[in-house]
């Protein structure tokens, strides 16, 4: 094989080893859905106050401009919602438990009665998720405060998981196709002798 055929094999084999890693990650924050909503709660923020840092060199950098005023705000709102999920994870964790429930209720109305009065091509599987997402609302609405505590945990270890076995079937798939396109290195034989090239001349 050569020698990017190789190093196509070992970044394959990286993204693999990346994703068995975010595999166990997700399980294991399916084991432990409260850690796993604390910690998905402190990462929110610290991208948050990262985002809104960075924001905030690019406003000073671009001061001058028209969107100077505009951008520094929305940094400083970055940075304090950051700070305030970092320090207060669980009260977070249930102001955005809430804010999701809210969400699936009211979308999965709209692909109730959507579905009900439209009767598209996709009725049965539009009306499927809508009263899905309906059900899913009034559960964690009803489960409120005490659902913040798995509902977000849940959510991400499921995209941990979801995201590490695809990017398993990558590296994979990628170490097969690699093997199947890249040739194979030509075995080391000796060389004609000159006697035998004489030979076959003669």
């Amino acid at each position: 094989m050569t020698r990017k055929g190789k190093r196509l094999r070992r970044d394959f084999s990286g993204l693999a080893a990346l994703g068995v890693l975010l595999v166990i990650g997700g399980v294991v924050g399916l084991i432990y859905t409260a850690a796993a909503t604390l910690t998905s709660m402190l990462l929110f923020g610290w991208l948050l106050l990262i985002g809104g840092v960075v924001g905030l060199l690019q406003a000073i950098q671009s001061r001058g401009t028209g969107y100077f005023w505009l951008a520094a705000v929305v940094a400083a709102l970055n940075i304090a919602a950051g700070v305030v999920v970092i320090r207060h994870p669980e009260a977070s964790a249930e102001a955005l438990t809430l804010f999701a429930a809210l969400l699936f209720l009211t979308g999965g109305l709209f692909r109730l009665v959507g579905s009900v009065v439209v009767r598209g091509p996709q009725f049965g599987w539009t009306l499927f998720q809508g009263a899905f997402g309906l059900l899913l609302g009034l559960l964690v609405l009803f489960d409120w405060p005490h659902s913040s505590l798995y509902v977000l945990g849940v959510f991400f270890s499921l995209a941990l998981l979801f995201d590490g076995l695809g990017l398993v079937a990558i590296g994979v798939g990628g170490r097969r196709i690699v093997s199947m396109v890249t040739p194979s290195a030509p075995a080391a034989g000796p060389p004609p002798s000159e006697n035998g090239q004489d030979q076959s001349n003669n």
